[in-house]
């Protein structure tokens, strides 16, 4: 029987920077995309070499939509699972939180109940850092950190995490979870800090930072993730969880200032705001489970990697 995956979207900027590398790696899967097309959806990043393949099908589903999802279970007959989908922007989870318990809880359940009911062998769940909690420095998570989110897009994921953890437990359902640190690369959704503030900059506009700067997050090549992620979902045992991370730990203040540097401006274009209530103020990831079991490390090297990034975002 021929492999068929899944790959249901997640913020599509990852989703598809993982389809383009891996549709043509390998040709002898057929990979269905399945895609609600919402207001992050670009599928022109998509690759015109991947939308052409023979091994690649698309879809135009709504993974709250169990009856939808049941058709493309029925048409492919799918083998696996990769399941990116999820809405992702903490200000939007605050506003509206119920599209997040919808989307990440009913949605990844609805995959679990097809899971089981087509009989399907591995269910890769991507996940976030943000699931564990605020951390002092020196401290860093591990895949033993209690959960302890405190956003409703954290609360929502890690609600998501336990769901498929309990179906592995209770179904038996073959299962494996990652969790990654912030991803950085040309084409993410305007939304995010670094296209954001680009945006802002190329109009003149000040780009606003919390008064108290000091947010930390690691920041992870997308392509470095895309490839952890291959790497436990075809070589991981069953009912594991990994954390993966790029050991780049920044303030959200020392990026600002690499853009606003690229630029041309000066520190006048920083304006200082409130910072939202019970905001995290540092991830960091301790990734030595995936090293020392699966020799996975990063290998983009961040000070090259992010010029090349920010080159790109002030030229497009």
């Amino acid at each position: 029987m021929k492999q068929t995956i899944i790959i249901t979207w997640w913020a599509w900027f990852i989703w598809s920077n993982f389809l383009n590398k891996y549709v043509n790696k390998h040709l002898d899967i057929h990979w269905v995309n399945i895609d609600a097309l919402t207001y992050a959806w670009k599928l022109e990043n998509i690759s015109k070499e991947v939308q052409d393949a023979s091994n690649y099908s698309f879809e135009q589903v709504d993974i709250r939509n169990k009856s939808s999802l049941r058709k493309v279970y029925e048409t492919y007959t799918p083998t696996d699972i990769i399941h990116f989908a999820a809405e992702s922007h903490v200000d939007n989870s605050i506003k509206n939180p119920t599209i997040f318990t919808e989307t990440n809880v009913i949605g990844t359940q609805n995959l679990l109940d097809l899971h089981r009911e087509f009989d399907l062998q591995r269910f890769h769940h991507i996940s976030t850092d943000e699931v564990y909690w605020d951390l002092p420095n020196g401290w860093f998570f591990t895949e033993e950190t209690p959960l302890n989110p405190s956003s409703p897009y954290s609360c929502s994921k890690a609600s998501s995490d336990f769901y498929v953890k309990a179906y592995g437990r209770t179904y038996w359902i073959d299962y494996v979870i990652t969790r990654c640190s912030n991803n950085y690369w040309p084409n993410q959704d305007n939304e995010k800090l670094i296209p954001h503030f680009f945006s802002l900059l190329k109009q003149d506009k000040a780009v606003t930072v919390y008064w108290d700067w000091s947010n930390i997050r690691d920041w992870l090549y997308v392509e470095d993730h895309c490839d952890a992620i291959w790497e436990v979902f075809s070589k991981a045992e069953s009912k594991k969880i990994y954390n993966i991370w790029g050991n780049n730990e920044y303030t959200n203040l020392e990026i600002t200032k690499m853009i606003i540097g690229e630029m041309w401006k000066d520190e006048s274009y920083i304006s200082y705001v409130t910072d939202r209530a019970w905001h995290d103020v540092r991830y960091a990831i301790d990734a030595k489970k995936i090293q020392d079991e699966l020799w996975w490390f990063p290998k983009i090297h961040f000070e090259k990697w992010i010029k090349i990034t920010l080159d790109y975002y002030k030229n497009n």
